[in-house]
């Protein structure tokens, strides 16, 4: 199903994109041009999103800077 008519953006590849890691429609937005058209699917994308994990968030949650919240790397292969 289309989230975004002007870009033709579905449903599935704005979870795609959520799974990748973004976390707001703004950064779905920088993936994919979803919601800088007309604007009318944000609180589609919003609701999409809803309030799972997202790093930033959870640093807000915690009281913490969102601007501080950066994944942890991976640990390099030996």
């Amino acid at each position: 199903m289309y989230v975004c008519s002007c870009f033709g953006v579905t449903e599935e590849q704005v979870q795609e994109h959520a799974a990748a890691g973004a976390c707001t429609p703004r950064q779905i937005a920088s993936a994919s041009k979803a919601g800088t058209d007309c604007g009318s699917c944000v609180r589609r994308i919003q609701g999409i999103l809803g309030r799972g994990q997202c790093p930033r968030r959870a640093a807000l949650d915690r009281g913490e800077s969102p601007l501080t919240a950066q994944p942890s790397p991976a640990p390099a292969a030996a």
